[in-house]
């Protein structure tokens, strides 16, 4: 049986408190898992088509990788999204909401010229605490 790992959210009255992600999340000492970039890519490495499809399929693609190392969106403690310029970003934080839910975390996001993989408009990684 896993032990919950707790982990705290800062909210610091002085900025502005936003449901969708937190300012700072204090982690207790534990087993880390550093989630590398997801891409919208299918089990095949076949890339969707648009924004949308593909930041769902990048989280998807997180919470898989989660999964495996037995944890979840509740112990991620930071989220970075790398969209590609020009794309339009609320589709994006959209999209990740309907996959992720409303697990508040640190996150930034990056605007960038491009990614590795030609026609990839979204890239996803994570840090996350692991339950003992």
């Amino acid at each position: 049986m896993r032990r919950p790992v707790t982990t705290t959210h800062l909210d610091p009255e002085e900025l502005h408190r936003n449901p969708a992600f937190t300012q700072g999340v204090i982690a207790p000492a534990a087993r880390t898992l550093y989630v590398g970039g997801q891409l919208g890519t299918d089990s095949t490495g076949e890339l969707l088509d648009g924004i949308e499809a593909q930041t769902v399929q990048a989280m998807r693609n997180v919470l898989t990788v989660l999964a495996a190392a037995n944890t979840g969106p509740e112990h991620v403690v930071k989220l970075t999204i790398y969209l590609v310029d020009g794309v339009d970003a609320q589709v994006g934080y959209a999209a990740s909401r309907s996959v992720w839910g409303d697990h508040r975390t640190a996150i930034t996001v990056v605007s960038t010229a491009g990614h590795a993989r030609p026609g990839a408009l979204v890239e996803i990684d994570a840090i996350a605490t692991i339950p003992e």
